[in-house]
C-alpha cells in the first residue's frame, strides 16, 4: 500500500482518564488544554516546548529520523483528569477524525496517542469505540497502533481492533518519550513485514494508584518479570505491557490487565502473558496499602519541624489528586496545618481561581483575609478562611523541571504563593488552572527552595515522587488519608460498573479463567 515506498501514518488522538465520580468533561475542558486539527497537530508535535501528549511528539520526530513516511494528521485534543468526556463532543471528535482518514485513504498506518481511561456519558469504552470506527474506515489491512498510559483500563474491543498497544512502564510516568519512540519503530517493523500476535488476559484486581508505582511493590516486580521475559526470548516478543487501570473510572473494564505482542508466534505471546497474569495474581495481596491519618500527619510534621535532626518530609493529599479527577480545592489537610501552627511549610496546590485572582488585585505584600471555596461547598471542598500575605504573583505560565512535567508547558493560570502564620508558617501555592502538583517548578516559580521546607504538601497521588526526588527519599514520602474524589480507600465509594467479585473490595474471589471478564 505504500506510495512509492513511502508510508502514509495517520495520528490521532483523544486523551482523558475519567474518574465516574467527577462532574462530566465538557468540549471547553478538552479545548482549553489542546485541541489541534490537521495540519497544527503536526507544528505543535515538532515544538520544543509543547502542551500536547509527549510520546505523540516523540513519535513523529521517531518517524522523520527513520525514514521518508507521509504523515496524516487528523486531531489531537485531551484535557485534565476528568469525569466522564461528553459523549455527543467524544463523537464530534471521532467523526472530525473518520473523515480525515476517509478523505485520505489509502493509509498504512494510524498512530492514536490516548490515555486510555476514558469513559463517555453513554459508553464505558470510548477508546475501544474509537478503534473500531477508526477500523471501519481504515480496513482490515491498515495497521493501527496506540501508546497508552499504564493505568489505562484495557477492553476486548480495544485488543482485537488494533494491532499493538505500547503502555508506559513508569509510574511516576517518566517515559513517554521512549514509548513513543517505542511506537515509531515498532510501526516500521511491522510495515517491513514483522506480524505482530497479540495474547491479554485481564484480572479480577483493581487496587488503588497508590499500589501501582515501578520503583518497588508488586506491581513493579510484574513490570520487571515482563521485561525480563522479553529480553529473553530474543527478539520473539515485540511487546509487554501491564495496564494497572484506574479504579475510579468504574467500568467492566477494570482490572490489571497483561498484553504481550509478538512477533509472529502468538503460542509465544499466550504463554508469557499466562505466566505474568498468574505470577500478578499470586501477589494480590501485596495490592494493599496503609494511609496516614490527618491526625497522625499533623503530629509528624511538629515532630519533624521542631527537631532540625529529622528529616523533611513531603505528604501526599492522596484523596485530592488532581490527576485523577481530584477538584483540587479540599481544605481538610491544609487547615489542620495551619490551625495547628506548623512552620516551614509548602503546600502545593490548591485550585482557587477566585482566591487567585483576589491575591492578584491585591498585590505583593498585602495582607487580607484568604477565604478558600468562596464560590461554594461541595461534600469534600469545604470553605477555609485565614489572614495571609501575598507573597509573589505569577502568569502561570512555566516549563516542568522534573519528572512527568520535564521540557513540558505547563500552565497554571494567574497564581499566587500566600503565607500563613508568617513568612516561617505555611505557604500555599493557588492557582487558575486544575493541575496535580508534580513537578518542583510549582514552588520554585514563586522564588521557593525546596530544601527551605521542612514540610512539603502536594495535591498528587505518586506523580511528585520523580519531581522531587532530588529532595525526598522513598522512606521521606506519606501519603494522607484524606477526604476527596480519589480517596484511596475503595470502601467509601458506591460502585456501578466494576466487574464483581473483584479483589480487594471481595477479598475472597477466585480467579477463574472461565469467569466473562477475563480475555485471552
Amino acid at each position: 500500500m505504500k506510495h512509492n515506498g513511502v508510508p502514509r501514518v495517520a495520528l490521532a488522538g483523544i486523551v482523558l482518564e475519567s474518574n465516574a465520580f467527577v462532574p462530566v468533561a465538557q468540549e471547553q475542558d478538552f479545548r482549553s488544554r489542546y485541541y489541534f486539527e490537521g495540519e497544527c497537530l503536526l507544528e505543535e508535535a515538532l515544538k520544543q516546548t509543547s502542551v500536547i501528549a509527549p510520546e505523540m511528539c516523540a513519535f513523529v520526530k521517531t518517524m522523520n529520523r527513520t525514514g521518508p513516511w507521509t504523515p496524516v494528521p487528523a486531531l489531537l485534543t485531551g484535557c485534565q483528569p476528568a469525569g466522564p468526556v461528553d459523549h455527543r463532543f467524544f463523537m464530534s471528535c471521532v467523526e472530525t477524525i473518520k473523515q480525515k482518514l476517509e478523505a485520505s485513504l489509502p493509509l498504512d498506518a494510524v498512530y492514536l496517542s490516548q490515555h486510555g481511561a476514558m469513559v463517555s456519558t453513554d459508553s464505558s469504552d470510548p477508546d475501544g469505540l474509537l478503534v473500531e470506527e477508526i477500523r471501519k474506515i481504515t480496513g482490515p489491512d491498515t495497521r493501527i497502533l496506540a501508546t497508552l498510559d499504564l493505568h489505562a483500563n484495557i477492553s476486548r474491543k480495544m485488543v482485537d481492533q488494533s494491532d499493538l498497544l505500547i503502555s508506559y512502564l513508569t509510574n511516576p510516568h517518566v517515559d513517554m518519550v521512549p514509548r513513543g519512540e517505542e511506537a515509531a519503530h515498532s510501526l516500521r517493523k511491522i510495515l517491513d513485514g514483522t506480524d505482530p500476535q497479540t495474547a491479554f488476559i485481564r484480572l479480577p484486581l483493581t487496587p488503588v494508584s497508590l499500589t501501582l508505582l515501578s520503583r518497588e511493590g508488586p506491581y513493579a516486580d510484574m513490570i520487571a518479570l515482563g521485561q525480563r521475559r522479553q529480553q529473553e526470548h530474543g527478539g520473539k516478543i515485540l511487546n509487554v505491557s501491564i495496564c494497572g487501570g484506574f479504579v475510579f473510572s468504574d467500568t467492566p473494564e477494570n482490572g490489571v490487565a497483561v498484553i504481550v505482542t509478538s512477533s509472529g508466534s502468538v503460542q509465544d505471546a499466550q504463554g508469557l502473558c499466562r505466566e505474568i497474569a498468574e505470577y500478578g495474581w499470586q501477589q494480590r495481596s501485596r495490592f494493599v496499602r496503609k494511609l496516614t491519618s490527618i491526625h497522625e500527619s499533623v503530629e509528624l510534621a511538629k515532630q519533624t519541624t521542631s527537631d532540625p535532626q529529622f528529616p523533611a518530609l513531603i505528604y501526599s493529599d492522596a484523596g485530592d489528586n488532581p490527576g485523577g479527577g481530584g477538584s483540587g480545592n479540599t481544605t481538610w489537610l491544609l487547615k489542620s496545618l495551619v490551625e495547628a501552627e506548623i512552620s516551614n511549610v509548602f503546600y502545593g496546590s490548591f485550585f482557587d481561581p477566585e482566591l487567585a485572582a483576589e491575591a492578584h488585585k491585591m498585590g505583593e505584600n498585602m495582607e487580607f483575609i484568604a477565604h478558600f471555596n468562596r464560590q461554594g461547598e461541595t461534600e469534600f471542598s469545604k470553605s477555609f478562611s485565614a489572614k495571609a500575605r501575598v507573597l509573589k504573583l505569577s502568569d502561570g505560565a512555566h516549563v516542568g523541571r522534573l519528572g512527568m512535567g520535564e521540557g513540558r508547558l505547563i500552565v497554571m493560570g494567574p497564581s499566587a504563593a500566600l503565607q500563613f502564620n508568617g513568612p516561617q508558617g505555611v505557604t500555599v501555592i493557588v492557582i487558575s488552572n486544575r493541575h496535580q502538583t508534580a513537578d518542583p517548578v510549582f514552588f520554585e516559580a514563586f522564588g521557593l527552595d525546596i530544601a527551605d521546607a521542612r514540610i512539603v504538601v502536594v495535591k498528587s497521588r505518586g506523580h511528585f515522587r520523580a519531581g522531587f526526588h532530588p529532595w525526598f527519599a522513598p522512606e521521606q514520602v506519606y501519603e494522607v488519608d484524606t477526604p476527596g474524589l480519589t480517596a484511596p480507600v475503595l470502601e467509601r465509594f458506591e460502585w456501578q460498573g466494576l466487574p464483581r467479585p473483584v479483589y480487594p473490595l471481595d477479598p475472597d474471589v477466585v480467579w477463574d479463567e472461565k469467569d466473562p471478564f477475563i480475555s485471552q
